[in-house]
């Protein structure tokens, strides 16, 4: 009697025959049955209501159980692009062990929510992952998975995905995974939200021959920079030169702090010790009274002289300064610093004379005056 809620009057006689079949069908007939209510649901799919498609869920679910993996893989395929699909149903053929049943599914079906996509990439095979990188729309939530998980193809697939977002957790482990993989450094270096300072820590350590793969997809932003320019971490400070949405975000974080007065040495220092290089060096340019363009190039160069000075103007504590260093040191993935040096250093530093090597990085560079957080 359910059914008839779900299924047409003029449908009826599927009433008696699916009672049958679920009772004592054969498995032929049960598959017939199947294909019968999937037209059934297929050319009412947008007029069911809620309650209508959970009864539907209720008789794919009991038909599913005693079927061909064929049959199954047909009904997944007609299925997945269904908005409305029965989500028990959908579920059901995600997690099947099957990626000829599970991948339409888990590759198309907007039925699947990121934790039951999460779910299954936790515990499925490498060719579930593969289809959930495929996916229109990927979470950060959903490829930080793909990422810790995934193999080279499945990682190179949701890097490759315009419609994935990733995570700066998941950006970091990308970029980790990229060493040594020039396809995939090429790949996460294309990639318009990386943030800055992972960009660094990646052309850091890339080939040549990725280098030119980037240069070539990217000529504006190498005609920004200076030919001369040729060891890795100022290769790695050319990056710089775009501005991405996380770095417009990171610098209107860090005008919002200065404005109401809560921009101090503590705040850089909480920001250097989570690697947020795009707060941190925002935050020093604002303290110094400097630009970020010109507090950014002097951020990376290959000493850490730069950062002392910088530091030194805008008044920082060695320990803030030795995080800071530690910072820069991790993400550009140069050799460590020797901090006992650059304390003796910092600490015979005078603040007139790091005010004299500030003014002439502003000649040098022609920079406009005023920290760009402020403007």
């Amino acid at each position: 009697m359910i059914l008839k809620a779900a299924i047409p009057a003029s449908s009826g006689h599927l009433l008696d025959e699916l009672q049958s079949t679920l009772t004592h069908g054969t498995v032929a007939r049960r598959v017939e049955t199947l294909r019968r209510v999937t037209d059934l649901f297929i050319n009412g799919a947008i007029d069911y209501s809620d309650e209508q498609v959970g009864l539907f869920d209720d008789v794919f679910q009991c038909l599913i159980d005693h079927i061909e993996t064929s049959a199954k893989m047909l009904l997944a395929n007609r299925l997945a692009p269904i908005d409305t699909a029965p989500p028990l149903t959908i579920r059901a053929l995600a997690f099947d062990d099957v990626i000829e049943v599970a991948g339409p599914v888990l590759s198309q079906s907007a039925r699947l929510d990121d934790k039951t996509l999460i779910e299954n990439a936790r515990c499925k095979s490498q060719a579930h992952l593969m289809a959930i990188s495929t996916r229109r729309t990927l979470s950060g939530a959903v490829t930080d998975v793909l990422v810790q998980r995934g193999n080279d193809d499945v990682v190179r697939s949701a890097v490759n995905n315009p419609g994935a977002e990733f995570t700066e957790r998941g950006f970091t482990r990308l970029v980790d995974r990229a060493e040594g993989n020039d396809d995939l450094t090429a790949s996460v270096g294309l990639r318009p939200s990386v943030p800055r300072h992972l960009y660094l820590k990646l052309l850091a350590k890339a080939s040549a021959t990725v280098r030119q793969r980037l240069e070539a997809a990217n000529p504006r932003q190498v005609a920004e920079v200076p030919t001369a320019v040729k060891e890795a971490t100022r290769r790695a400070r050319s990056a710089t030169s775009t501005i991405t949405r996380n770095t417009d975000i990171a610098h209107a974080l860090v005008k919002s702090l200065y404005d109401d007065g809560r921009l101090d040495e503590r705040q850089v220092a909480a920001f250097a010790e989570a690697g947020k290089f795009d707060e941190a060096n925002a935050s020093i340019a604002a303290l110094a009274n400097m630009p970020v363009a010109i507090a950014e190039n002097m951020m990376v160069e290959s000493r850490a002289e730069g950062v002392m000075i910088l530091a030194k103007v805008a008044g920082l504590s060695w320990p803030t300064v030795r995080t800071i260093i530690r910072m820069r040191d991790e993400l550009s993935g140069a050799e460590p610093t020797d901090l006992m040096a650059s304390q003796d250093t910092y600490e015979r530093l005078r603040p007139s004379t790091a005010q004299q090597v500030l003014r002439f990085h502003r000649m040098q560079q022609n920079a406009p005056s005023g920290p760009v957080p402020r403007a």
